[in-house]
């Protein structure tokens, strides 16, 4: 099994498409109501779709990159606006926090062999 990918609402599709671009996503769809990216590296993809009621932001969506406080500075000097710059967290992950135009909250991070391999990992199937 593989994730395919995640869709996030949005409410106003310019401005949210113009953000992922500037964060260094590829765009590869575009309709007025839907858009569609895919990731710097590996075959990652996410989209973004076009809703005409309040959004809710439960989510919390991370993206990962090795020189994690080279990027948040790449990102600073396009103008990005950042809620934490980049700091080491107690469960081994480096995390800079922002918000897209729609109220998503977003992780960029740097996590190394912690992502799936922390101390505490354990293995659960069913």
């Amino acid at each position: 099994m593989n994730l395919n990918q995640v869709t996030l609402p949005v409410n106003d599709m310019e401005m949210s498409t113009k953000f992922y671009r500037d964060l260094g996503f590829t765009q590869i769809v575009d309709t007025p109501h839907y858009a569609r990216f895919e990731c710097p590296e590996g075959d990652s993809t996410f989209s973004l779709s076009l809703e005409n009621s309040k959004i809710l932001c439960g989510t919390v969506i991370y993206f990962e990159h090795e020189q994690l406080d080279d990027w948040v500075n790449e990102l600073k000097v396009k103008g990005f606006n950042f809620d934490q710059e980049p700091i080491d967290q107690s469960y081994l992950w480096r995390e800079a926090i922002l918000h897209d135009p729609s109220g998503h909250k977003i992780k960029l991070y740097w996590a190394g062999v912690n992502r799936i391999n922390p101390p505490w990992r354990v293995e659960r199937r069913t």
